[in-house]
């Protein structure tokens, strides 16, 4: 299937979204890497962040192997020199040998697929890649907790909650670990910017996340 939006259409909406808070964006990443993504990623690791987008994640993690997969041809030029860009559409067969990565994180990527039969490729791409333990961790918007603002993005298609996605890797024979309905609030485009400070405290304060959580946590490995 042909993907919902060419490169010069990816182009355009990703510069028109993010511009404006772009270098927020970064401090917000390079917090929660420091503060909680890395701790699930041991500095050996060889990890692909897909649909990087501008690389806020992967940028910012510590590990020996660094990639990063986006269809939108801007992606290269935001990633740090120690990244390998992927420029393709992730449902298409992987340039990547099997059992080759620890993890694969991606975050509010899997809602902008086509549709579910593009995700289950994905699915399918991801569990050949990583070795036998490896992880995909992933983050998104919760449709249960965001049923309506959920729609204010053009480039949305495929409504997620937590345990459709965990009930998606399990049929693709993933083991669960964590399958969280609230973690990080919904979106930082056109919302208020939280100092960076509080950003930590809320990190280290689980029992608040279900307050102000929209987005799920869901890590899977592979037997």
């Amino acid at each position: 299937m042909t993907p919902p939006h060419d490169e010069s259409d990816l182009s355009r909406i990703y510069t028109q979204r993010f511009t404006p808070n772009q270098e927020y964006r970064r401090e917000v990443w390079r917090t929660l890497t420091s503060e909680f993504f890395q701790r699930l990623l041991p500095l050996s690791a060889t990890v692909l962040d897909l649909g990087c987008g501008y690389g806020e994640f992967i940028n910012h993690i510590h590990a020996a192997r660094k990639l990063a997969m986006d269809l939108n041809p801007d992606a290269l030029r935001h990633l740090a020199n120690n990244v390998e860009f992927v420029h393709q559409d992730c449902a298409q067969p992987w340039p990547i040998s099997a059992g080759s990565l620890d993890a694969v994180f991606t975050s509010n990527f899997f809602e902008h697929l086509p549709d579910k039969a593009a995700l289950g490729r994905t699915l399918d791409h991801i569990r050949v890649a990583l070795k036998p333990g490896g992880r995909l961790i992933a983050m998104g918007p919760n449709i249960k907790h965001v049923p309506g603002s959920y729609w204010d993005f053009w480039d949305h298609y495929i409504p997620l909650t937590e345990q459709s996605l965990a009930e998606a890797l399990c049929n693709r024979g993933f083991e669960i670990e964590c399958a969280r309905d609230r973690f990080m609030p919904y979106t930082m485009t056109n919302q208020w910017r939280a100092p960076i400070s509080l950003i930590r405290i809320y990190l280290q304060l689980p029992a608040v996340w279900k307050f102000f959580g929209r987005q799920f946590l869901v890590i899977g490995s592979k037997p």
